[in-house]
């Protein structure tokens, strides 16, 4: 078995909707919805009391209208719920320093926590913000703030590494492979798939593939993910070169060379007897077959290749644009969130 690439919190809540309401479309996605309205709520009750009424209905209409929040708030993604926890996180925070209770900035730190195990190291990504605020905000005397600081810390810790420690100490035998992981382990696939790959884009190229996890062929042959059966480059299954295709076309013998000059050994013809137009990626170490339109750092359809990845560039599968500071402006992200920036300079400034 092998399991998704996301901690379990979220899927903890689609479970719980299932065995309520039973297993359906719009059980598994209800918890999405819920949470996508608790996180408006939350929104207007964190403004309205340091501003006003106006300000808070406007800040809500805008989660309200954004559109990937209406769209990922419909699926079975985990990015409701971790919206949801991240600002549950901060808005305990808020009553902290208002109401003046120690006590409440543990509770937020140790959600921040929760949320890691939600979608992992996204959850940390308002975690500089919490922290200036904590530190601009508190009127407590300065030792007093660095032991409170110091104990939400902790709290934050135990609740991050619950899950990914229990996990790793589980002999590997009595549980699932960590999917897109390369040693099998939560702590790895936290840093590197869902952590700097997600950054800086996707550079390993396994997948969900593991170590031991061969591919099989059409003829049985079995071999290394990435290499062809027999381990040789530009022979046939059976430890014989590859030969041009002869005869008439349909006649379809397994070793030919298809019309794209590429040599695929062991794969079967097409409908006339030709080969499918695809090709080989090379240096994903996945063996995967991609389509005839697949170019150096893009494909067709919006998601960027692994090559182009891996020459430091866009993003790799994740779709995240090149790194720099006009980010979210690119056509990868900017139909997503930057046509909320004006607005967000303008209320920066005023």
């Amino acid at each position: 078995f092998i399991t998704v690439d996301k901690p379990p919190v979220a899927l903890w809540f689609m479970a719980i909707s299932a065995k309520i309401f039973g297993v359906h479309g719009w059980s598994v996605v209800l918890p999405s919805i819920l949470f996508g309205i608790g996180s408006v709520a939350l929104i207007y009750n964190m403004i309205k009391p340091r501003f006003n009424i106006w300000a808070a209905r406007l800040a809500a209409l805008a989660l309200t209208l954004t559109p990937i929040v209406v769209a990922d708030s419909r699926t079975n993604n985990m990015d409701a719920t971790l919206q949801f926890f991240l600002l549950l996180a901060s808005w305990c925070l808020m009553k902290a320093i208002s109401n003046r209770k120690p006590w409440l900035v543990v509770v937020s730190f140790a959600l921040i926590g929760v949320s890691f195990n939600i979608k992992m190291l996204q959850a940390f990504m308002i975690l500089p913000a919490l922290l200036l605020f904590f530190w601009l905000a508190s009127n407590q005397k300065l030792w007093r703030r660095l032991g409170t600081l110091a104990i939400a810390l902790v709290a934050m810790a135990i609740t991050t590494l619950a899950w990914p420690i229990q996990v790793d100490s589980t002999a590997t035998s009595q549980r699932p492979y960590v999917g897109s992981s390369e040693t099998n382990s939560e702590l790895e696939l936290a840093f590197g798939y869902n952590g700097t790959e997600r950054l800086l884009g996707q550079t390993t190229g396994t997948g969900a593939a593991f170590p031991g996890m061969g591919t099989k062929s059409k003829t049985g042959s079995t071999g290394t993910a990435g290499t062809p059966p027999t381990g040789a480059k530009g022979t046939a299954p059976g430890g014989t070169t590859a030969r041009k295709p002869t005869g008439t076309p349909g006649a379809g013998n397994t070793g030919k060379t298809p019309p794209a000059g590429t040599k695929m050994p062991g794969t079967k013809t097409g409908a006339a007897g030709k080969q499918p137009a695809v090709t080989t990626e090379r240096g994903a170490g996945t063996g995967r077959k991609m389509p005839a339109n697949f170019k150096k750092g893009t494909f067709k359809g919006g998601t960027r290749g692994r090559q182009g990845s891996q020459r430091g560039g866009a993003g790799g599968a994740f779709s995240i644009g090149t790194v720099g500071p006009l980010r979210l402006l690119q056509s990868d992200l900017g139909p997503q969130i930057s046509w909320l920036l004006p607005a967000a300079i303008i209320g920066f400034i005023s």
